[in-house]
């Protein structure tokens, strides 16, 4: 036996001793021949949020959301509008493995029946066509609930929101791989910025009647997706109705903590604590909305991060040294934690972020800030295989050090891939 091809470095259970059976086209096992090795993929989920992807101005979901955004600028979910400069799909495929796509309702489907399916469908294919996976955001969230609705009377109102998820979930069903299944439930019931049915609905029949209920209708909808419950509020509230929904049967298969930090990075101490406290729910955890601003932070005094508005917000050198160094720390701290799956950045550029925070990786010009260099040294870098050519062994095994992620070998004019993670560290391989 050989010993393994050091491999990138890491946290610990992230690198795996990963090994793969090769085969000739005639399934003898290929000893001892050269075989070049590429890393493909993370399983671990590096994910950014893809609105308006592929960039083309003026076509597509970047264009009617950005006017969206426009519209209501206090929205977390602003479409990044800079997807639209040229060169930045480049940038985001270059980084990112999996991405978020927009179905706010209220956008979505702004007057009853009339959707924007042919929009979504158009980034969740070019996903797709890229090998990325993909997510859906969010299928309920009472802050868009489309107005329409508090025309309707509460039994209506769950008819239609049955009706909107099993769209939904139906037509994306084996294109999208997972949904924000409903958005924020802890405030829920409670909500007052604005008059909303899905509040009502809450108030009515209860925040565990109508998460259970956007739940157990997007499983029916698509039993293979992964369906995760979202929320920015972190406090023990959360864990709270976590448990309440559980105890009740809901089939909720992944936490969502979002983590945007206008006022200053969290650091890794209260970082770590947070993963500590959901983990113990039994869940996979993911860090759904995470952002780091490149300019002046936002008043600590602030609670509510929408009453913060400036006319203008530039990202500064001395900020953008701050930005990448914290960003390197916070995505160390979270891989580092075993039962994280994944980590999704809230925008790639500037333009249209949320209350025109300087909080992308790539600046208003479309030029890369240090951040996005930072991050690609990890992700691309110290946690990436470069492809290497070397030697099976006597049972044509090749072994090696490694992230779980998909892998291609390259032998003999033929090439194969296959998946590999700590669970599943080897497979055999034919090639073709």
């Amino acid at each position: 036996m050989t010993s393994a091809i050091p491999g990138p470095t890491g946290p610990e259970g992230r690198v795996h001793d990963l090994a793969l059976l090769v085969r000739r086209p005639d399934g003898a096992p290929a000893a001892e021949v050269e075989v070049r090795l590429e890393q493909r993929s993370h399983a671990f989920g590096f994910g950014c949020i893809a609105f308006g992807m592929p960039g083309a101005p003026g076509e597509g979901p970047g264009a009617d959301a950005a006017s969206a955004a426009d519209a209501d600028p206090t929205s977390p979910d602003a479409a990044d509008a800079t997807a639209d400069a040229p060169g930045l799909d480049e940038l985001w495929l270059d980084l990112f493995s999996m991405g978020t796509v927009p179905f706010y309702w209220r956008w979505y489907e702004p007057d009853p029946g009339s959707t924007g399916a042919a929009q979504a469908w158009r980034t969740v294919r070019w996903l797709r066509e890229h090998g990325r996976r993909v997510k859906g955001h969010p299928l309920l969230w009472h802050t868009l609930a489309p107005p329409w609705l508090l025309d309707l009377d509460d039994d209506e109102v769950e008819r239609t929101i049955r009706a909107r998820i099993r769209r939904e979930a139906g037509e994306f069903a084996g294109a999208v791989d997972e949904w924000d299944v409903i958005n924020e439930t802890v405030i829920l019931p409670r909500f007052t910025a604005e008059e909303n049915a899905v509040t009502r609905l809450a108030r009515a029949r209860g925040r565990a009647h109508v998460v259970a209920m956007a739940f157990e209708t997007a499983r029916q909808a698509d039993p293979a997706a992964r369906l995760v419950l979202n929320d920015f509020d972190l406090t023990p509230r959360f864990e709270e109705v976590i448990e309440e929904l559980l105890g009740l049967g809901v089939p909720i298969d992944a936490i969502g903590l979002q983590t945007h930090m206008h006022q200053g990075y969290r650091g890794e101490e209260q970082i770590h604590e947070i993963l500590e406290r959901f983990s113990r729910l039994g869940l996979p955890l993911e860090l759904t909305e995470t952002t780091l601003v490149s300019g002046d932070l936002m008043p600590a005094h602030i609670e509510d991060l929408n009453d913060h508005q400036v006319p203008d917000w530039p990202s500064t050198p001395e900020g953008e040294a701050r930005q990448a160094d914290e960003l390197v720390r916070h995505y160390r701290t979270v891989l580092a934690h075993p039962q994280v799956e994944s980590l999704t950045y809230w925008g790639l550029g500037d333009e249209g972020a949320w209350l025109g925070a300087p909080a992308g990786l790539v600046r208003r010009d479309g030029t890369p800030k240090p951040s996005y260099e930072a991050l690609r040294g990890l992700i691309r870098g110290q946690w990436w295989r470069d492809p290497v050519t070397v030697r099976t062994d006597a049972e044509g095994v090749l072994r090696f050090r490694g992230f779980a992620g998909g892998y291609r070998v390259e032998a003999l004019g033929g090439a194969a891939e296959a998946q590999l993670d700590g669970a599943a560290p080897s497979a055999t391989v034919t090639l073709g």
